[in-house]
């Protein structure tokens, strides 16, 4: 466990929160040494020889992951970044994704967020009125934000994601509910998605316990389904999220979904999540449902809201905005026997 004090700046984008740990340019955040020579290398460092995204050998690092998401610091639903050097100069920084069960390979809430700190900050310059584009490095590739400025006050946030693609279409899956039929993309990370009437559902905060239940489920038997592979090898194979959907009337700019994602072992995204929205924007597209100058309005199970596009080649750019909610400094006192703390 860390005797160092851990400093944190954190955000909230669309409500899912993001803590931010910031220790390069020799900035002391409280962070270990992270061997490795790109972001990627990084991300297999901290989750360990023989672990997983979501079940990481223990280290030092790690140890800094539990005592900010465990609680009596954090909780079930906390998320939040290491930010570490860039693969080359072509970005402004590079992160690690975690979240209470380990490490992710993408996540759009999260790189909207650090767009945003990273104007606030002064990391980045940014006009008063006009654009910033901050770039970058996460496991999965480099990916951007651009914040969006008026009058000295950020407006808004564009994240723009790695290609999506469709890998397989209405995979039969049995649940307790019955069975989903459900489309499986990647977009960064994979994600699963089935309309959750198909299972007697609505996306509602009432329903959560069935959707949790669903999700995971459903996660758990797609683990070896071929479809879930991704090429670059095992960091960005396997399901990562499970997206609940429902379809709400079109607006004038195109479809209207609302959706409650489960990632990891159970997690809910408050917000409508990014890299998941960039998934169902692939299937849209295919679908035919999403011409080149549409929007999808995707709602969050909490009511918070993106907009995503779809560009060519697969590209995706979803807007929304992040909040800071404060700047912390955590401790660990060596007597306290919770140590890095507890989940429930």
């Amino acid at each position: 466990m860390t005797a160092s004090p851990v400093r944190t700046t954190d955000y909230h984008t669309a409500g899912e929160p993001f803590r931010i740990v910031d220790a390069t340019g020799g900035a002391d955040g409280g962070l270990p040494p992270v061997p490795g020579d790109t972001v990627a290398e990084r991300c297999a460092t901290a989750v360990g020889p023989g672990g997983s995204g979501t079940a990481p050998r223990r280290g030092a690092l790690d140890d800094v992951r539990r005592l900010l998401v465990q609680e009596p610091r954090g909780h079930a639903g906390m998320y939040g970044g290491f930010v570490v050097p860039a693969d080359d100069d072509g970005a402004h920084f590079g992160v690690l994704f975690w979240h209470k069960d380990g490490y992710s390979t993408a996540c759009g809430h999260g790189t909207m967020a650090l767009g945003v700190w990273a104007v606030d900050t002064g990391r980045v310059a940014a006009p008063a009125d006009g654009d910033a584009q901050v770039r970058i490095d996460v496991p999965s590739g480099r990916v951007g934000a651009t914040v969006h400025r008026v009058g000295g006050r950020t407006t808004g946030v564009t994240f723009r994601n790695v290609p999506a693609r469709v890998s397989a279409r209405k995979v039969p899956v049995a649940t307790t509910l019955g069975i989903a039929e459900v489309d499986i993309a990647h977009a960064g990370a994979c994600y699963a998605s089935v309309r959750a009437r198909d299972l007697g559902l609505a996306v509602t905060g009432s329903a959560l316990p069935d959707l949790v239940r669903a999700g995971r489920e459903i996660r758990a038997a797609l683990a070896t389904h071929p479809a879930t592979w991704h090429p670059d090898g095992a960091l960005l194979s396997g399901v990562y999220g499970v997206i609940l959907y429902e379809e709400l009337p079109d607006t004038p700019f195109g479809p209207h979904q609302r959706n409650v994602t489960v990632f990891a072992d159970g997690q809910i995204d408050r917000s409508p999540c990014g890299s998941g929205t960039s998934t169902r924007l692939a299937l849209l597209a295919e679908d035919g449902r999403l011409g080149a100058d549409e929007d999808l309005l995707h709602e969050s199970v909490t009511g918070t809201v993106f907009t995503g596009r779809i560009l060519p080649g697969g590209v995706t750019e979803i807007t929304g905005n992040a909040y800071r909610t404060g700047e912390h400094t955590f401790l660990a006192d060596p007597y306290d026997p919770l140590g890095s703390g507890f989940l429930l």
